[in-house]
């Protein structure tokens, strides 16, 4: 048996957008917006094998600008041990039920969903959001309905950062 190995170059965009305010603030109003995935109903869908569409609408109702917390890792509680003094609280945030519609494609686009946002600021200093633009990473696979999927998350990411009062980068809505 032969192996193949494909390799692909591509560039990705990086906004890191100031707010100016508190990272705290920030934090907690993204956490608001932005709430974890409740994995206890998931996990009982999944338990009794429950049609996709109890999923969706589980989903749906769960998540009011279309993305749920997979995974949060607040690193200035671990990095003040080495002496480092900057606010940093990692997130991995999609939504499965987006996903599939790209995995069914591809299944290595969870390369890249959920998405990674870090919310972040120097020591005393305001906060800053930052995130790759989804459009950039799921276009990568060169396959036109990803993509057009990727489109949408950046429609759907301009919409969460409009909600945060947060100013919106034309790349996502052009």
């Amino acid at each position: 048996m032969t192996q193949q190995t494909r390799t692909v170059r591509y560039g990705t965009t990086r906004f890191t957008i100031a707010s100016g305010e508190d990272p705290r603030a920030l934090r907690a109003r993204y956490e608001q917006a932005v709430p974890p995935v409740p994995t206890d109903r998931v996990d009982e869908l999944v338990r009794r094998r429950a049609p996709w569409s109890d999923m969706l609408e589980l989903i749906s109702a769960s998540a009011p600008f279309d993305f749920l917390v997979y995974f949060r890792n607040q690193a200035d509680q671990l990095f003040p041990l080495a002496g480092d003094g900057a606010m940093c609280t990692s997130y991995l945030m999609g939504n499965h039920t987006i996903a599939e519609r790209m995995y069914r494609y591809e299944p290595s686009i969870l390369l890249y969903a959920p998405l990674h946002t870090v919310i972040w600021a120097e020591p005393d200093g305001p906060a800053h959001f930052s995130v790759d633009r989804p459009s950039d990473q799921f276009g990568s696979f060169g396959v036109d309905e990803i993509t057009q999927v990727g489109r949408e998350l950046d429609r759907k990411l301009a919409t969460l950062l409009d909600h945060l009062g947060l100013p919106v980068p034309a790349e996502l809505t052009d």
